[in-house]
């Protein structure tokens, strides 16, 4: 099965032009104004708008209040919501219902006890994606630029797909799909030039080399085997 691809925290129109060029499946939004990805609701609509029916637009919120998540839904209409803090399994099925939006939940792993948080939300989250555990003083949860240790997720067997985040650029994500197998990756400081500055060429080259570690049998493809196919972007 070829790889699903997602691009997250684009905050520009060249950014986000240069993810749908190169093929991306995913585009993500950061609504959390710690991050230098963050956008305001006017710019996820904006943005939101120029991808169109190209790829599934994600939103990236960070322990948000139901009065904020629904403020920035409105304005971007996600297919996904991606959940990237301290989230509980309740407060996960509590959003899912709620907002009648999928989700993504994002699970930091530092050490193998680390994967006994999966099966809680593997019951519950429509896709999970797993992150380097962020250090004790990180500002953020993730977008940090750092990976951890592939061999933890050897023999992970989840009910939901997932994608694997966490330090991933051009150089290492062919040797990350062949050491996880992951059915998607997630990529955002490693195709920067500078932090919450995207990189056409390393966009354009990350997408190549993920193509070419796991060849595509097109988007249609990706998207019905990773449950995406009927998703309205």
């Amino acid at each position: 099965m070829s790889t699903l691809v997602k691009i997250c925290g684009l905050n520009a129109q060249d950014s986000v032009d240069a993810a749908l060029e190169a093929g991306a499946d995913m585009v993500g939004f950061v609504v959390f104004d710690r991050s230098p990805r963050h956008v305001s609701l006017d710019q996820a609509a904006s943005l939101g708008a120029r991808v169109g029916s190209s790829a599934a637009r994600v939103l990236l919120t960070v322990d948000a209040d139901d009065a904020s998540l629904a403020a920035a839904i409105a304005a971007l209409d996600p297919a996904f919501l991606q959940l990237h803090g301290t989230e509980t399994p309740e407060r996960v099925a509590a959003i899912r219902a709620g907002f009648g939006v999928k989700v993504i939940k994002a699970i930091g792993i530092g050490a193998r006890a680390d994967l006994d948080l999966i099966r809680g939300y593997d019951e519950i989250a429509d896709m999970l994606l797993f992150d380097a555990l962020p250090r004790r003083d990180a500002m953020r949860p993730g977008g940090n630029g750092a990976g951890f240790d592939w061999s933890l997720l050897a023999g992970v067997a989840t009910k939901k797909p997932w994608l694997l985040a966490g330090g991933l650029d051009a150089g290492n994500v062919g040797q990350a799909l062949r050491e996880t197998r992951a059915p998607g990756v997630d990529v955002s400081s490693g195709v920067e030039s500078a932090p919450g500055v995207k990189d056409k060429g390393k966009i354009a080259e990350f997408i190549a080399v993920v193509r070419a570690a796991r060849p595509d049998r097109g988007g249609s493809d990706r998207r019905e085997k990773l449950g995406l196919a009927r998703v309205s972007v």
